[in-house]
């Protein structure tokens, strides 16, 4: 499988393409070869669109009020409960 270049597309543009190899795969309506690099295009797809959001949790921070009203920000804490 070659390398896919995704530094020029959006998580969103990503996520539409890998949501239509999908239906295409779904409808069986394409050849062997095509599907099977259809797959493979999805999965690297798939693998970019989870670093993205693994880059993105990792910027999120929970913010923190003060009594006396100062206002601090922290990681998220996965297991926190909300």
């Amino acid at each position: 499988m070659k390398e896919t270049d995704f530094s020029k597309i959006t998580f969103e543009d990503a996520l539409a393409q890998l949501e239509n190899i999908v239906r295409e795969l779904e409808a069986g309506k394409i050849k062997l070869d095509e599907a099977v690099e259809a797959y493979e295009k999805a999965t690297a797809l798939k693998k970019f669109c989870e670093e993205k959001l693994q880059a993105a949790q990792l910027k999120i921070e929970k913010i923190n009020i003060a009594a006396d009203g100062s206002v601090s920000t922290s990681p998220l804490d996965k297991t926190e409960k909300e």
